[in-house]
Parts: structure tokens; sequence; C-alpha cells
């Protein structure tokens, strides 16, 4: 084993790749920063003997942060890496975080019959951001441009076809009128929790009529475009998208380490 010449850093010191951290007496190579960040512990002193594999200290860069959110095995399929994730932080109710999912587990966690996925969120601008806080994440599974789009109450199944009751106040988009109280099949697309895409049926100007609400109706819509995601998901501090079709899920920040 080595004796210990200097520890050349302290907690809380910021540092490079490659800077020295540890000297020893007899000259042998020192103990250098395996890459850049803030020393947040150190367990050695000058004069202390140490064997191969010992942790002399703990280096996490702040900068690159992640985070890992549990994801229901029935959602699991829909999550990809590179997919775009908005995070909300416990810390900071008022800020928005970004990242990108990077990994997605191969086996599940089961608790009470149910099996949840581990799936990593890298967080690309952490800024205040620290090891441990507690964070939610959104993923978005699936986006679409300009599509047309009614409120999901607007959508009745009979038979597994799908249509929607068109009102005769609504006038399609090619001048031509239609009946009132129509049923109209419809093929459908992505969906939120609040709207679903149609892809044939309708056009754009239309109006349809929701459940109990004849009196009131609503239009077609392409304005935008649509957006699919699952969300909720809560982990500690290592990362979380926007969408508005969510599920729930809990993580915590944590930072690439060397020890």
């Amino acid at each position: 084993n080595n004796e210990i010449d200097e520890v050349l850093v302290s907690a809380g010191d910021t540092v490079s790749a490659g800077e020295t951290l540890v000297t020893f007496t007899d000259d042998s190579d020192p103990i250098t920063a395996p890459v850049a960040g803030t020393i947040t512990t150190v367990s050695v002193a000058s004069g202390d003997r140490i064997n191969k594999g010992m942790v002399v200290a703990h280096l996490t860069n702040y900068n690159d942060l992640q985070t890992v959110v549990q994801v229901d095995e029935l959602d699991i399929p829909k999550v990809k890496v590179g997919q775009t994730v908005t995070l909300s932080v416990s810390a900071y109710p008022d800020a928005t975080y970004t990242g990108k999912v990077t990994a997605v587990a191969e086996e599940g966690t089961s608790t009470n019959g149910s099996s949840t996925f581990a799936v990593t969120i890298h967080i690309e601008k952490p800024t205040n951001l620290k090891v441990g806080m507690s964070t939610e994440a959104t993923i978005l599974t699936a986006s679409k441009a300009d599509a047309i789009y009614v409120p999901a109450d607007a959508i009745y199944t009979n038979n597994n076809e799908k249509y929607v009751i068109v009102d005769s106040t609504g006038t399609s988009t090619d001048s031509s009128t239609t009946t009132s109280g129509q049923q109209k099949t419809v093929k459908t697309g992505i969906s939120t929790d609040e709207y679903v895409e149609i892809t044939e049926g309708v056009t754009e100007g239309e109006t349809v009529e929701l459940p109990q609400l004849s009196s009131s109706s609503s239009s077609t819509n392409q304005q935008g475009g649509m957006m699919q995601g699952m969300g909720g998901m809560q982990g500690g501090m290592g990362q979380m998208p926007s969408g508005n079709m969510q599920r729930s899920g809990q993580g915590t920040t944590s930072g690439k380490s060397g020890n």
C-alpha cells in the first residue's frame, strides 16, 4: 500500500479532468480527476495508507445530471431512446427543465403484480439542480403537425366502429352542408387525455356534438398539431416531456461521478 503525501483538494472544490488530487510519498503516480466536476467528499488525509481500489473522494459533474424514472409496463413500449422529456423539479415549482431519454431498462421490477421499468433521462441544462432532488417527467412519445382533432368526448364507439355526430350548424371547408345529428364514421390517430386526431371522416371546420351538450358544439381544429406523451414519472436527480396523455411516476436527480 502507498502512503499519501498530500491531498490537494477539499470538499466543494471544482476540478478539471486530469487535475492532480492526491500525491504519494514514494513518487508513484498521483490520483487525478477522471472527469471535470465538483469534489463532494474527501475520505483520506496526508499520512494515510491506501490500497488499490480504495475510495479516496467523490466527484460529481453538476453540468451532467440525469434522473431515473419508473414507467409502467403498459406504457414502456412507447418509450424510446432519444425522445424529448419535460421535467419539473419539486424544489423549483416555477421552473421547467428539458431532457432526452438515454436508456430504457431491459428488466423490470415487479410490485403487487405490476411491473415498472427504469428510464434514464439526461437533463440538458441543469441550472441550480443538486443531486438528490425529486423530479417529475413527461415523455413525448408521438407528435404530428397540422393534425385535425376533436375533443375526446366527441368520439363514440359502436361495434368497434368510431363515429362523431355532425351538427347542422357546421359547414365543411368545401362549402357542403350537413344534416343535423348525422353520424359520420371516422378513423383516429394519436390522442391525448383531451383530444383525438381524426385521420379520416370529417374535414376542418365541421362542427361535432358533445354528449349531453347538444346545444353546445365544437369544431374540428387544425392548429399547431397533436402531441402524445406519458408523464408524471417522478424520480431522483439523475432526469423527465411534453404531451397531454400522461401517466404518473417519480425519480431523483443524480450525477455522473468518479470515485
